[in-house]
């Protein structure tokens, strides 16, 4: 896979990297400073217990390089990469101390990050067939939305927006405030949306094929299939004629995402790629 180099360019991601090792540590490593003498050196590699799709190796250096400068880090597996149980992801070579310290706060970034590689990369495999594309979602971590969506990248998924600014996507609650003060159709709806914000993508959810009729006159750029059965989705991917883009959304799992994609649908998003992945099973062991 191709994911974002440029992660660690931001300064956010190094502030996050940096506010997790100081609630780790506090006011200092107890066990390591009363056990470890400050002279004492050590080796480690960082290594998959199963098949994995990495994820988050920048990170995890990125973790051992703030704890102590000191510490040498080499990347032996890129980001994307899918790698068998054994297999050594990076080496970490330097104070003992530090490397003891960093160690959970890394592997607390790398399990997760390459859990949802992982299971992304699982969807991906099982729709490629019909060129579909697996989404996420905005059901992130407070805080980690831009790894989650980053480790996303790495299995082969594509992101949905990155927040609440760079798209409108219209559901039923925004349909229901729009409504108390507007006289419409769910066309119309659009259509306000377009007029306040016409260099975004207008998207709307639709949970029913009426709802889909009445939306369509709007000419919203995608339309969010919700909750519908695969035979539901191919109908309504039929009724929009190319007239835009299709995402099925909603108790999607990966024993029943080929049958959606089959439906014909551009786009399936699934939420729990990022807040119900489960997390890689990495251990950081010494040499």
């Amino acid at each position: 896979m191709n994911p974002d180099n440029t992660l660690m360019q931001d300064a956010e991601v190094r502030e996050l990297i940096a506010r997790a090792l100081a609630e780790d540590v506090g006011s200092g490593d107890a066990t390591t400073l009363a056990l470890v003498g400050a002279g004492e050196t050590a080796r480690a590699r960082l290594v998959a217990r199963h098949e994995v799709v990495v994820a988050g190796m920048e990170i995890a250096a990125a973790v051992f390089r703030q704890a102590d400068p000191a510490l040498q880090v080499e990347i032996l597996c890129p980001d994307g990469e899918c790698v068998a149980a054994g297999t050594a992801l990076l080496t970490v070579a330097g104070p003992a101390r530090a490397l003891l310290t960093a160690e959970r706060t890394a592997l607390n970034f790398a399990q997760r990050m390459t859990g949802i590689a992982t299971a992304t990369e699982c969807l991906v495999r099982i729709v490629a067939d019909y060129g579909t594309l697996i989404l996420d979602t905005r059901k992130t971590v407070p805080g980690l939305r831009k790894l989650d969506k980053y480790a996303v990248q790495c299995g082969g998924g594509t992101n949905h927006r990155q927040g609440l600014h760079d798209a409108v996507l219209i559901k039923d609650n925004h349909v229901a405030f729009w409504r108390r003060t507007q006289q419409g159709s769910l066309a119309d709806c659009v259509r306000a949306a377009r007029r306040a914000y016409p260099n975004l993508k207008i998207e709307i959810e639709v949970d029913s094929l009426e709802q889909l009729r009445e939306a369509l006159p709007g000419q919203p750029d995608w339309v969010l299939l919700d909750n519908m059965t695969p035979a539901q989705v191919a109908e309504a991917v039929e009724l929009c004629g190319g007239a835009c883009k299709t995402e099925a959304s909603g108790g999607i799992t990966k024993e029943n995402v080929r049958e959606y994609a089959r439906a014909g649908v551009t786009a399936i998003s699934v939420g729990a790629l990022t807040h119900s992945s489960r997390a890689a099973d990495l251990g950081l062991d010494f040499e």
